[in-house]
């Protein structure tokens, strides 16, 4: 069974449907940003901070809705900046939880997977009573920092893949 890559990133890839939002949706003071670097990787980069509330930046990618069948977790290459990042997925586009899962970043290049099975559901922090991430279909990726600390970050992407 071959790799199904989600998006992987180079010099020439069109990020246009990748999303920054940042926590001023709910008041807060956050900036993050998302490019394409010089050596062609994804990059997101910015500043959280906790003041009006705030406390979060994320960048997602709404994916045309697709069967996940009979792949069973993600492989993620990226490097950090040691700090935490979560990765997220959605099943349906407009559903309001998403399926998390923790990525600590060491500061190198890691290749990190992710089984569709250890992501848990939550909403605005807040793990959910249903079942984790079941894997069936897929409408969004997105990563988010928020430690829960006025931060900067920095976290290049190469790729995400199906696995």
């Amino acid at each position: 069974m071959n790799n199904i890559s989600l998006f992987d990133f180079s010099r020439d890839s069109d990020i246009s449907k990748w999303v920054v939002v940042n926590d001023g949706v709910m008041g807060g003071l956050s900036q993050g940003s998302f490019k394409l670097n010089k050596k062609g990787h994804g990059e997101f980069s910015g500043y959280v901070s906790l003041e009006n509330n705030g406390g979060f930046s994320s960048i997602r990618y709404p994916i045309k809705t697709l069967s996940t069948e009979p792949y069973s977790r993600f492989e993620i290459k990226l490097r950090g900046d040691r700090k935490n990042y979560q990765f997220r997925a959605k099943s349906q586009r407009y559903q309001r939880h998403s399926y998390i899962s923790k990525i600590e970043t060491n500061g190198d290049w890691q290749t990190i997977t992710v089984k569709f099975s250890d992501m848990y559901p939550a909403f605005r922090g807040n793990i959910l009573d249903i079942p984790n991430y079941d894997g069936r279909a897929l409408a969004e990726i997105a990563f988010l920092i928020g430690n829960k600390k006025a931060e900067d970050f920095k976290l290049e992407i190469d790729y995400i893949r199906l696995q």
